[in-house]
């Protein structure tokens, strides 16, 4: 047995890494520099610059899921008993908990964006994968050794094929639970609160048919919440929904991400180049390195929040007058002029009237749709998004779409909110009507530069709704 260690969390007090070989593991991988490094990483990225509160990072996240992983996997073992429960499988799902975000780059999905527009790099469970199979990692899990591989996995995975794997990947995992009451609580919304205690203390676990292609193939287990949490499910699933409008997609975030996406691709076009030093950066800076190589796992774990925030007024200097701008604007704050194309459309066509039916209602909101699907169209055939000043976009765009709730087939049950209700089981949608009416969720925004933008902006939106 080893020492026990103990770390204070804001959302979840008291995380305890106890003295047993697997844990003791585990706390092994959070000393190591990879997890370290997530340190540097915002948990929410740009979102500080709209919620100055919302600084936390990508590693207290980490903890609070391996934390929440276990809480769900102990629902499983009471469940199941212990000789029905597959610690291994378990270990697995914890284990994964504690590292799903190690392969997330500088400003997380920003950063993202901008590799995939320079179709550069790999999307960070890919990554995971190959920082999984570094001797520092291989090192940590010495004890484990098949355990990297087998995270690299599941972390992969299009969607759970078991219940331990549900744990850390389904419409009610670990990281949504975690991070939904650790955005909440860092950034001051007053919305989006979750009866934490009371799903976990109504979360059961019970054999369900699985099937494929129509045909029931098996019975499985999964997790089933009983119907006396279906009010706490719903508002689970609102308080998500209201996460993604007021936080994560909020139009001064967006904008900077955007920037910053911009100002990615405009380094990278330089280094290509060979020259580099026209973004005020050295040949050994991180970022110039990494968008040399960007396979390199060293260059990659070279980049941090820190690295790109410390360089701004370097590269704010530079005699690039595109990287001079966009890094100036990241600093300073200065956001390009946001128009929401979606709420000016509702506003102006899809607002029910006061005798409307529910089909008048739903005509209205296809109109409104219609027309911001007309100003997408038009933006398109005039190239606003590639219209440059100096290799400055003069426009930008964001398209950000969330689908609150997700009905699955059979043969993806484990995905599935599932209620019990009597000796029977629904899916969460078939037992609340709230959910079941929740429609995805779809914003669309241009960001002009200056006023002759906004006013392009302006009148491309006054001609589609003529």
């Amino acid at each position: 047995m080893g020492k026990s260690q103990r770390v204070r969390d804001p959302v979840h007090n008291l995380i305890e890494f106890d003295g047993g070989d697997f844990e003791q593991t585990c706390w092994k991988v959070l000393q190591t520099r990879p997890m370290q490094r997530l340190r540097r990483v915002k948990q929410l990225g740009f979102s500080e610059y709209t919620y100055p509160g919302a600084s936390h990072t990508r590693l207290s996240h980490s903890i609070g899921v391996f934390h929440t992983a276990r809480l769900l996997a102990e629902v499983v073992r009471k469940s199941l008993g212990n000789d029905h429960y597959r610690q291994s499988d378990a270990q697995i799902a914890i284990a994964a908990a504690l590292v799903h975000d190690v392969g997330h780059g500088p400003f997380s999905h920003a950063f993202e964006d901008a590799l995939k527009k320079l179709k550069k790099g790999r999307k960070h469970e890919l990554r995971t994968r190959q920082i999984m199979q570094t001797d520092e990692m291989q090192e940590a899990f010495e004890d484990y050794p098949e355990l990297p591989e087998q995270i690299a996995d599941l972390i992969e995975a299009e969607f759970p094929t078991n219940i331990y794997a549900s744990i850390v990947s389904s419409q009610m995992d670990a990281d949504r639970l975690d991070y939904m009451r650790r955005d909440r609580m860092m950034s001051g919304t007053q919305q989006s609160g979750i009866d934490f205690d009371w799903l976990l203390s109504n979360l059961e676990v019970q054999k369900v048919p699985v099937g494929q292609d129509g045909k029931f193939v098996r019975k499985a287990y999964t997790f089933v919440i009983n119907e006396k949490a279906v009010v706490a499910a719903e508002g689970y699933i609102f308080s998500l929904l209201y996460l993604y409008k007021n936080v994560y997609f909020h139009k001064t975030t967006r904008g900077l991400e955007k920037i910053f996406t911009a100002l990615v691709f405009r380094i990278a076009e330089l280094v290509q180049e060979g020259s580099e030093e026209k973004a005020g950066l050295h040949s050994t800076h991180p970022l110039v390195q990494f968008l040399r190589d960007a396979e390199d796992i060293e260059n990659f774990l070279a980049l941090d929040d820190t690295v790109v925030l410390g360089s701004l007024n370097s590269m704010s200097l530079a005699p690039d007058g595109a990287v001079a701008e966009l890094a100036i604007r990241l600093r300073d704050r200065k956001i390009y002029k946001c128009i929401d194309v979606t709420n000016r459309m509702m506003r102006s066509f899809g607002l029910p009237k006061e005798d409307d039916d529910a089909d008048a209602q739903a005509a209205r909101g296809a109109e409104a749709a219609r027309r911001v699907a007309r100003v997408a169209e038009m933006v398109a055939e005039r190239g606003l998004l590639t219209q440059m000043a100096d290799n400055v976009p003069l426009f930008l765009e964001d398209t950000a779409p969330r689908s609150p709730y997700k009905r699955v087939d059979s043969s993806r049950l484990f995905s599935r909110i599932h209620v019990a209700a009597g000796k029977d089981l629904h899916d969460l949608a078939e037992m609340s009507p709230a959910v079941n009416s929740l429609s995805d969720y779809k914003a669309y925004r241009l960001y002009g530069r200056d006023r002759a933008e906004v006013r392009e902006i302006e009148r491309i939106i006054e001609e589609a709704s003529q």
